[in-house]
Formats: C-alpha cells, structure tokens, sequence
C-alpha cells in the first residue's frame, strides 16, 4: 500500500500574491481533534501556507466539524492524507524540503531564531503526546514556542497559529 491514500483531495495551488516567498507547508500527524485541524486549515489560508498533510488517525475533509471551524478553508486549501507520516517525511526529504517539528525538546531552538529554507515543512503532533520520537529522529530542526508560565505548551492549533505568521514572516 502506498503511502498517498485514494481519499487525497485535489490539490489546489495556493498564491499568497507576494514574489520571493518561501514554499512553506505543514504536516498534522495523529491530531485528534476536528475543530483542531480545521482551525490549521483557517490559519494556513490566513498566513499562506502552501499546502497541509493530513497524516494517520487525523481526520481529514469532507467533515462537517472541520469546514465549521475552517470557514471552508478545507475547500480552497491545497491539501492531501497521507497514511504514513514517516514515509511522506522521507519522500519531502528526497524533494530538498526541509523538515522542522514544533515541539519541546532539549534540542528545540526558539522559534524566533529560526530562519526557513527555500522549502520547509512543519509538524505537528498529537494534542497531548506531541511529535513521536521516529517523527522527531527525521527533522532537521524543532522550534519551540517560549512559555513564561507554568505550562509547558499551548493547543496545537494556536501554536501552530503562532509559528506559522512567523515562518511566514521570515521567509518574505
């Protein structure tokens, strides 16, 4: 079986109308919530995002709870589900894209020092659990999102809020 599962949405190409940007996509692996992944399909329309990967048991379009939460950005976004996130990481590796998680590790750099590549993909793990560690084993960075109280991270979604208008950002 391959990778790329039947039920892949058509690919529609993203412009963000600006010349010189970066190809920047996003890679959601093992997210469990709808209104979570329709929220990173709202955002990535925001902040122009290329193209988002749905990958394992995370829910995928057409479902009425993600286009809610989406606006229907689920439905201009370029988007694809993938079975397996370790093997669609190995393919975007072979194609020059770099691979960073945003995820707290001891080797997580503050995603403010981050400077993108020509292309880069962003992973996000599981709500609780985070990016697995084979996942993390693949990347070649992880960012962090600076907490100042007693939590150690935000929800996926606003998190991915955040890294992604910077990313954005930084590679105009």
């Amino acid at each position: 079986m391959t990778s790329t599962s039947n039920k892949s949405k058509r690919e529609i190409p993203v412009s963000t109308g600006m010349t010189g940007e970066k190809n920047l996509s996003v890679l959601l692996n093992n997210i469990r919530s709808m209104h979570n992944v329709g929220s990173v399909f709202r955002t990535s329309d925001g902040a122009g995002i290329d193209h988002i990967y749905l990958c394992g048991y995370t829910p995928y379009p057409p479902r009425k709870e993600i286009s809610k939460t989406a606006l229907y950005a689920d439905e201009t976004m370029s988007w694809s589900y993938h079975l397996n996130a370790i093997d669609l990481i190995k393919k975007l590796k072979q194609e020059g894209s770099e691979i960073v998680a945003l995820e707290l590790t001891d080797e997580s750099i503050d995603y403010r020092e981050f400077k993108p590549a020509e292309n880069t993909c962003l992973i996000l793990g599981h709500e609780t659990e985070g990016v697995d560690k084979e996942t993390l084993s693949l990347c070649d960075k992880v960012i962090k999102l600076p907490m100042r109280g007693n939590k150690e991270s935000l929800n996926v979604s606003v998190a991915y809020g955040i890294a992604a208008y910077e990313l954005r950002r930084l590679s105009s």
